[in-house]
């Protein structure tokens, strides 16, 4: 569950120091990051806590086999405060949850704000992943005072094909993608995707790229900036220099930084609605 890989063994003995190799689509991948992320969870599994919940039922998944492997991980912020909800890349291949999911989750919590980090099925394409980050919102709003989140002022984040996923839901809600009516995101977090698509009711985006990006080229991202942006949608843009596809927290690069900066951005629209 906590590894990028569906249907295929690991050997056991690897070292934490290559786990870099598991992630063909990903650069920058530190293995102190990764650490430090996991040891959060052992600590909170530790002190009793909860870190991963099933968002479709057991006889769903006996009916659809590949819905096995899916689930949230949840990192706790403080009790009733917003959620964020992370869909990590990975080509729809892999989910890339160690480098680009469980890093950020640490750090938004540590802000003092709930974060699920999705685990969606493999092999299907965008449609079905996107499926599963509607189903999975869908179970936050069902169980929010169980869960102790506000379902006010969400945020969803996603890097590389987890952005498509929430980018795509932005646009057209839950309801769109299988789930019930409910309200859009108070901010989208887009981290290095070719997504383009979009509608006209777009929540504030906050978006980032390596200039060296070469699977997907800033212009991809600039474009759908310049459409956000003519349409009167708050959007923020960062470039980041040397910096190549699928940096995660980008520490020790120029885009280190980045996630302190997008919970500042979100931060407004909490703020904004509390008014």
């Amino acid at each position: 569950m906590l590894l990028p890989w569906d249907d295929r063994a690991y050997d056991e003995n690897m070292r934490i120091s290559d786990i870099g190799s598991l992630l063909p689509c990903h650069s920058n991948v530190d293995p102190d990051v990764v650490i430090s992320a996991l040891n959060r969870m052992i600590d909170d599994a530790t002190d009793g806590n909860t870190v991963f919940y099933d968002f479709y039922t057991p006889e769903e998944k006996q009916a659809e086999p590949a819905l096995v492997n899916t689930g949230l991980f949840l990192f706790r912020g403080k009790p009733g405060a917003p959620f964020a909800v992370v869909a990590p890349g990975g080509g729809f291949s892999y989910v890339g949850s160690v480098h680009e999911g469980f890093p950020y989750a640490a750090e938004i919590s540590k802000a003092g704000y709930n974060v699920f980090v999705l685990k969606y099925r493999l092999g299907y394409g965008g449609r079905v992943a996107t499926e599963d980050l509607a189903a999975a919102i869908s179970y936050i709003f069902r169980n929010a005072e169980a869960l102790r989140v506000s379902t006010a002022a969400y945020s969803r984040w996603g890097s590389s094909a987890g952005a498509r996923m929430a980018a795509a839901i932005g646009s057209y809600g839950v309801a769109a993608y299988g789930g019930p009516d409910l309200p859009k995101p108070a901010t989208v977090v887009m981290a290095y995707t070719g997504h383009s698509d979009t509608s006209a009711d777009e929540p504030p985006t906050f978006v980032v790229v390596g200039e060296r990006d070469g699977i997907v080229p800033p212009s991809a991202m600039e474009r759908r900036v310049v459409v956000l942006r003519n349409a009167g949608v708050d959007v923020e843009y960062r470039k980041y220099r040397d910096v190549g596809h699928g940096f995660g927290v980008g520490s020790n690069t120029s885009a280190e930084g980045w996630v302190a900066e997008a919970i500042r951005f979100w931060v407004q629209f909490i703020n904004a609605g509390k008014q």
